[in-house]
């Protein structure tokens, strides 16, 4: 069985959730790792959380636990 996940105007067809998130998860801009779960957006940037946003000069990011 397949399912789709819509995105930004595209439709994309997947037999498994593993394959979804390595095309999907997007990429921390410091460290270069997939984001899954919660990560951080700062001006329009991702990263997996405050630490590489921070290092990457965003200020006022904080995780939330």
């Amino acid at each position: 069985m397949t399912f789709e996940v819509h995105a930004q105007g595209a439709i994309h067809v997947f037999d498994c959730f593993s394959c979804a998130i390595h095309r999907m998860a997007p990429i921390c801009e410091h460290c270069r790792v997939q984001i899954i779960g919660q990560g951080v957006e700062a001006e329009g940037h991702w990263y997996c959380g405050a630490h590489c946003a921070r290092a990457e000069g965003k200020v006022g990011i904080v995780d939330r636990v």
